[in-house]
């Protein structure tokens, strides 16, 4: 991991071509909470709309975040879709010169209507596709493999993402490939999901999933024996000079021509939504092999981001940040959760994109004990996201006394950072954790039963926030254990 760490803060914005299925993913928020008098189907009363690249835009997005630059090469549509699928990248730094407008063909749009399970939870109702899966015009293919051959001159790496909407065929994609390997620049390809690889021949790395892998190779992946045969018999239809097959829950599998071949194990999580973890996945090896990387280096960074992809709702790019911090989490270091205030903003307005109800809670948690846990446990019920805001030690001599705190600031968060319900926590230096709420204005404030005033509840009510006070917890109090100890000593 410290290996891992070290590629990834070295990162020097390496720059990759990305030729694929560019679309929109338009997000359509609601609730449903009635159901139509005219008809028994629920009515869908529309809050809000949010646009995101998709398919390919998608893993442009996740390299931009991830530090690289990217040169999109696909088409899209001569339309409003199009104009405004163009207008985020763009305006994210991409460059889209070449992407082919073409009239009479749409943008792919894929519209999801979103609705909120127990008010808190996104869960998607419907989706509604836009598209045109027909090859394209021998004209328009010639095009973009001049644009490939342009890109060429100045790109560590090709990324192709097949959805197979008529970008890629038998015939044009291994002439792809070919003009990029012989240029000395690695191709790394996102398959679509169809039953003949051949397409892919001379590709550098290939990363299907559990199921594509079983597709393309006609081999039932049931144990490690049949996944096995299944990459054996993919590597020998392409000649791809490496495989990764995406296992889920079971990390991934990278087979080698060479013959070898190994398992990169991944940690347990909470999967919210497992749409755009290819594209993160993607992403990430082609910035990596664009760095220099080996592919196992490579695919282990894989592995993490598409790791953290699945955590979130929707199409997300994961940021290098991210990728650091869920590096050094699995370390143990200092960092992973414990952050300051500024990341933490920047966390929360992510995480809140993605629809995460946040939760904030504070205390000077001074010998954390059972009654602690507890209460957190139960905060972190109240949403997706759990923030614990901690007085620093000066903070706390104010509040308590001279004597306090009997564990210090940076070792009371790495133990609040090692609890599974906690996700973020910061250090304040001020007496009341206000300047905190007012930055990061989170959807609920928590407090324990104990306490007779919750300090910064107007400021959380003033904007629309929630401020619960949680049922006491049995549980021994900090004061309780400190004088248990010294009437210990005494005695």
């Amino acid at each position: 991991m410290h290996h891992l760490i070290e590629i990834v803060e070295h990162f020097t914005h390496p720059k990759v071509a990305l030729i694929g299925d560019y679309m929109l993913d338009r997000y359509v928020r609601g609730d449903t909470e009635r159901i139509s008098p005219e008809a028994p189907v629920p009515v869908f009363r529309v809050l809000g709309r949010e646009s995101r690249p998709g398919g390919a835009g998608s893993v442009a997005m996740n390299i931009l975040a991830l530090g690289g630059r990217v040169n999109c090469i696909g088409v899209v549509g001569q339309d409003a879709v199009g104009d405004e699928l163009m207008g985020i990248l763009s305006s994210s730094g991409a460059e889209t010169a070449a992407l082919t407008r073409l009239p009479g063909r749409p943008t792919t749009l894929k519209q999801r209507l979103v609705g909120l399970a127990q008010h808190r939870h996104r869960q998607q109702i419907l989706r509604m596709d836009e598209e045109s899966s027909d090859p394209l015009p021998k004209s328009v293919a010639a095009t973009l493999r001049a644009s490939l051959r342009s890109a060429l001159t100045d790109c560590q790496a090709v990324a192709m993402e097949d959805y197979d909407k008529g970008i890629f065929t038998d015939l044009t994609t291994p002439q792809l490939i070919a003009d990029a390997r012989s240029a000395g620049v690695p191709v790394v390809v996102d398959p679509a999901r169809i039953g003949d690889y051949r397409r892919y021949r001379g590709a550098t790395l290939l990363t299907p999933n559990r199921y594509e892998a079983a597709l393309a190779s006609g081999v039932e992946i049931t144990d490690s024996d049949s996944l096995e045969r299944a990459a054996r018999q993919i590597i020998q239809t392409t000649a791809a000079e490496a495989l990764m097959i995406t296992l889920d829950k079971e990390g991934v599998y990278l087979a080698r021509a060479d013959g070898e071949s190994r398992i990169v194990p991944t940690r347990p999580r909470a999967v919210y939504d497992v749409a755009g973890a290819g594209d993160a996945v993607l992403a990430m090896l082609a910035v990596a092999l664009a760095g220099g990387c080996e592919a196992e280096d490579a695919a282990a960074l894989a592995n993490v981001a598409g790791g953290l992809e699945v955590e979130r709702f929707g199409v997300v790019p994961v940021s290098k940040d991210e990728v650091l911090d869920e590096l050094r989490r699995t370390l143990g270091l200092r960092g992973g959760k414990v952050i300051n205030r500024k990341r933490l903003a920047r966390e929360i307005t992510r995480r809140r994109r993605n629809g995460e109800t946040i939760v904030f809670t504070n205390g000077c948690f001074d010998l954390l004990h059972a009654g602690h846990v507890r209460y957190l446990r139960q905060a972190r019920e109240l949403g997706l996201c759990l923030i614990v805001a901690i007085n620093s030690d000066d903070s706390v001599r104010r509040l308590k006394g001279p004597g306090r705190p009997v564990i210090g600031a940076d070792e009371r968060a790495e133990m609040l950072g090692a609890l599974e319900c906690v996700d973020y926590v910061t250090i304040f230096d001020e007496d009341t954790p206000e300047p905190l709420l007012e930055m990061l204005k989170p959807d609920i404030l928590a407090k324990g039963g104990t306490t007779p005033v919750v300090v910064g509840a107007e400021i959380v009510e003033a904007y629309g926030g929630k401020v619960l006070t949680l049922d006491m917890v049995e549980g021994a109090s900090t004061t309780e254990i400190i004088n248990r100890i010294v009437n210990n000593a005494d005695a």
